[in-house]
């Protein structure tokens, strides 16, 4: 035995196996660290540099991952109804309410500043007054019209793809923490397979020692223990049983811890109540849902004016009437843009949201549900593969040359 452990071919041989599976961990490694980063192409353009596949192609991953989830899980309708409409206009009313003088003051100022200033503080209280009363009935209309209209209005494939074809840091966080276990039994699979074909390969070796056996074993081990890994994750698709043993692709028996991780991310940071509100206005129909909010709330003016109507057009004349009730739509969606910047409340309308998309997403079919993930692997995998074989194949190159060069030269 002492002779053995002071052997060198014996630590050469020993070498081999360590060797694979180091190959096997930093090429599955560096696959994963490819497929998301840098966010940002670096290098010099077209060939020389590198951007991590989910940000290069960050809106068809995007478009990808709503087909494969949110298109199936929640039709707009049921996302709008989740929220709850008279919740949302409940919430509307009390946010305006408090701030009404403000508002209104606000407006007169800017249009009518003489005529506001010399106003009576009786009338002025007056003019509060009625546009208080007058409020919730109008925001309930326009609420009400806009939930009728919400499929309409609302592209929620085109907005949520939007937000994550901008925002590429939200896009990796999105597949990176529903497949974080997966991406690290990949890494690690990486070290187990490598070893294992290391002592494949430490058998060929001690029978047939030619130049292209070590770098063809290192080739091999660079691009196999990637693929078994995938398929580890990803097959079978349904469970089945081997005796006692279970077996199920790795990411398919965490469905629902996977439905839960994702649905959270997509309802407290993308279909939120203030992002949907601003994709209804600023969205491919947001002229449309402009004019319904103009339309709804034009007539605060007349009601607010009342019985003094004749007298409040002939102070501010036909067209500064008009105007008037212009500003005041204007500012409805001033007030309409701004409001839902409430974390209790966006919180509170996530939640609803979340617990019918977590349900719908688990009773997805395993076919279904992998498309969540398995995209991010399969766009340009050729590259990651090759990478990982031209890694493990120079890997292979240098322990020939190092390791074995003296012996065999």
């Amino acid at each position: 035995m002492s002779e053995l452990l002071h052997s060198t071919e014996f630590w050469q041989y020993l070498s081999i196996p360590v060797i694979a599976a180091l190959i096997g961990w930093v090429t599955n490694w560096l696959a994963i660290k490819m497929t998301f980063y840098p966010l940002e192409f670096i290098g010099v353009r077209p060939i020389w540099g590198w951007q991590g596949i989910i940000p290069s192609k960050a809106r068809k991953m995007a478009a990808k991952s709503v087909d494969a989830t949110i298109s199936k899980i929640g039709t707009v309708r049921e996302i709008f109804e989740q929220i709850d409409p008279q919740v949302l206009a409940e919430y509307v009313i009390q946010t305006v309410e408090p701030r009404t003088e403000e508002y209104v003051d606000e407006l007169m100022l800017r249009e009518y500043p003489t005529f506001w200033e010399n106003l009576p503080a009786s009338a002025r209280k007056m003019v509060y007054d009625r546009v208080r009363r007058s409020t919730p009935q109008l925001v309930d209309n326009l609420v009400d019209d806009l939930s009728l209209n919400i499929e309409g209005l609302l592209d929620i494939k085109g907005m949520v793809i939007e937000q994550l074809a901008t925002d590429k840091r939200l896009l990796n966080r999105i597949f990176l923490e529903c497949g974080e276990k997966e991406f690290r039994f990949i890494v690690n699979s990486g070290l187990y397979f490598g070893f294992l074909f290391g002592l494949v390969q430490m058998a060929v070796w001690y029978f047939y020692q030619s130049w292209w056996v070590l770098p063809f074993f290192g080739l091999l081990v660079g691009w196999a223990t990637n693929w078994i890994a995938l398929n580890v994750i990803f097959r079978p698709l349904r469970e089945r049983k081997v005796g006692p043993i279970r077996l199920q692709g790795l990411f398919l028996k965490r469905q629902r811890e996977v439905a839960e991780s994702f649905c959270y991310i997509v309802t407290h940071e993308i279909l939120t109540v203030g992002n949907i509100i601003n994709a209804v206005l600023n969205g491919p129909n947001g002229d449309r849902a402009k004019n319904m909010v103009r339309k709804h709330i034009k007539p605060l003016v007349d009601e607010t004016a009342g019985m003094a109507k004749a007298l409040t057009q002939m102070a501010f004349g036909p067209t500064g009437f008009a105007t008037l009730k212009n500003q005041v739509g204007e500012k409805a969606l001033e007030i309409s843009s701004s409001s839902f910047n409430n974390p209790v409340f966006e919180k509170d309308r996530a939640e609803a949201v979340e617990s019918i998309m977590v349900e719908r997403m688990v009773a997805l079919s395993s076919e279904e549900f992998q498309d969540l993930l398995r995209p991010c692997f399969q766009e340009d995998e050729i590259k990651l593969i090759l990478v990982g074989a031209a890694l493990g194949f120079a890997a292979g190159v240098a322990q020939f040359v190092f390791v074995f060069g003296e012996q065999l030269f």
